[in-house]
């Protein structure tokens, strides 16, 4: 099993730029492939980003292309997501998840909330 923390989340003006952070502790990060979800208030959990175990393949959902990039450092136990030219649609709770095999685990999440 494997623990997820994100942090970097925050208020951001339409336009603007943040970067997410994903540390994993208690498992061996490198084993799990990494996505990131979101879910804005009052809609469905929606995918975001993944990159995997070695990073050598990422994809993301057709609303972040060009603007979002994920990335991950394996000796560091982190995975990141770094939002660019940011929309008030992009506004949601996001998650960073791991997956192995089967099993996907989950973070708390972390808020981001893009208004002027």
């Amino acid at each position: 099993q494997v623990q997820l923390v994100e942090s970097g989340g925050g208020l951001v003006q339409p336009g603007g730029s943040l970067t997410l952070s994903c540390a994993a502790s208690g498992s061996t990060f490198g084993m799990y492939a990494m996505k990131w979800y979101r879910q804005a208030p009052g809609k469905e959990r929606e995918f975001v980003a993944f990159i995997s175990r070695i990073a050598g393949n990422t994809n993301y959902a057709d609303s972040v292309k060009g603007r979002f990039t994920i990335s991950r450092d394996n000796a560091k136990n982190t995975v990141n997501l770094q939002m660019n030219s940011l929309r008030p649609e992009d506004t949601a709770v996001y998650y960073c998840t791991a997956v192995f095999g089967y099993n996907t685990y989950w973070g708390q999440g972390t808020r981001v909330t893009v208004s002027s």
